[in-house]
């Protein structure tokens, strides 16, 4: 256990940490190439649908039953019990917003499935802005001694997230949309001012918790609600890492991440936060 400067404490050693660390580091690796394929397949299809291709419902239903499946199982096995909350069956919305989510006026940038992607990006650079405003904290002192397996946790968490914001990315301009690179969210200046605040590492920790627990619930509604085999694809590759990144985080806050035989969603984001 590190004690730091303020009296706050690592649960766990650094060792540790860092081992878990590695485990993400490699998880993550290894899911890159599906990742990307299931990116390529998702711009495929919407290119396709745009000129009034056929759609592949077969394989779709073949991927809501693996893919969706092992997402969900993935992400059980990662959470953290004890929050209260009903198992997550397969939700459905005709709109596409996730239970709880603030709805708000459609966008005609982004529609249809290209929204739950442009929700998605803009998710990743939320983390990604909020990992990197950490760092930029604790080397200007403001969150007393980071230990260096901590810093070392969230350098390999934000680079994640913007690989996923990468593959997003690529999906919105291969469909001719505007790339995302900012954070349109209707609770990005709650999040900043909240960061703003933290003076200790484990506020960061929290809030970071709250925005992993967020993306990886957003991430398993995906797979029950796009309609894209891509989509579906690459939403069910991303959230395992995800959960992840929260399992470790419940461990530096102390939590052990007892697995929930099911993961709820009531946390998911819908597409109604986003701002375009």
């Amino acid at each position: 256990m590190t004690t730091t400067e303020g009296g706050w404490a690592l649960p766990i050693s650094e060792g540790e940490l860092a081992g878990l660390t590695r485990e993400m580091h490699e998880a993550h690796q290894e899911t890159l190439p599906a990742m990307r394929a299931g990116a390529l397949d998702l711009a495929e299809e919407v290119r396709a649908r745009a000129a009034g291709g056929p759609r592949d419902p077969g394989r779709r239903r073949f991927l809501l039953g693996a893919g969706g499946a092992a997402a969900a199982l993935t992400l059980a096995a990662c959470s953290s019990s004890g929050s209260g909350s009903s198992p997550a069956a397969a939700p459905s919305s005709p709109s596409g917003a996730a239970p709880g989510s603030p709805s708000g006026p459609p966008s005609g940038q982004y529609t249809g499935d290209l929204k739950v992607v442009a929700l998605a990006t803009a998710l990743e650079n939320q983390a990604v802005g909020a990992y990197q405003a950490a760092l930029d904290a604790a080397k200007a002192g403001r969150l007393g001694t980071v230990p260096p397996a901590v810093a070392s946790f969230i350098t390999t968490a934000m680079g994640q997230h913007a690989d996923h914001a990468k593959v997003w990315n690529s999906v919105l301009t291969g469909a001719g949309k505007p790339a995302i690179t900012d954070v349109p969210l209707s609770n990005q200046p709650a999040t900043l001012q909240a960061l703003g605040a933290a003076t200790d590492v484990a506020t960061v920790a929290k809030l970071a918790l709250s925005l992993e627990d967020q993306a990886a619930q957003t991430y398993l509604f995906a797979t029950y609600n796009v309609t894209s085999p891509g989509g579906i694809a690459t939403a069910a590759t991303i959230a395992p890492v995800e959960a992840m990144h929260a399992a470790i985080l419940n461990y530096v806050l102390g939590q052990y991440p007892v697995p929930d035989d099911f993961l709820p969603v009531d946390r998911a984001a819908g597409p109604g936060l986003l701002t375009v």
